[in-house]
């Protein structure tokens, strides 16, 4: 079983959640990390490392081979230099909603940097929905 959170477009809901995951979704459920929360200008958000609770969902699929979707999605290629990568994909501890283990999943980070270069403003109630920022303003 894999296991990945999500916690932008790819939330129940949002703009790929039926083209990636609904298709392929075993099990999915509410669930927290510890990261850092950023809107990007381009409509979507990144997460970086933190101590903030970031609201997402844990989801299961039984194929690995989705994960190859989701990393064209996300512009990862393991092979490729980390700068050239929009995302980092790594491993990262998950959390029910009352703070109780879930296990590890796989996620797609940015480093701090990058996030703040590409104009990320902080969402510090830790969680993104499409237009969590009026971008034209």
């Amino acid at each position: 079983m894999l296991q990945v959170f999500v916690y932008g477009s790819l939330k129940p809901g949002e703009q790929y959640f039926d083209r990636y995951c609904a298709p392929y979704l075993t099990a999915m459920q509410e669930a927290i990390v510890y990261a850092q929360l950023y809107d990007l200008p381009m409509g979507y958000p990144a997460i970086v490392p933190g101590n903030h609770p970031v609201r997402g969902y844990l989801f299961t699929f039984e194929d690995p081979e989705v994960l190859i979707l989701l990393d064209e999605l996300e512009d990862y290629m393991p092979d490729r230099p980390i700068e050239q990568n929009e995302y980092q994909r790594k491993e990262i501890q998950t959390f029910d909603l009352h703070q109780q283990p879930l296990g590890w999943a796989w996620v797609y980070e940015m480093t701090q940097e990058q996030a703040e270069r590409l104009g990320g403003v902080i969402l510090p109630e830790g969680n993104w929905h499409r237009n969590s920022i009026d971008h034209c303003s």
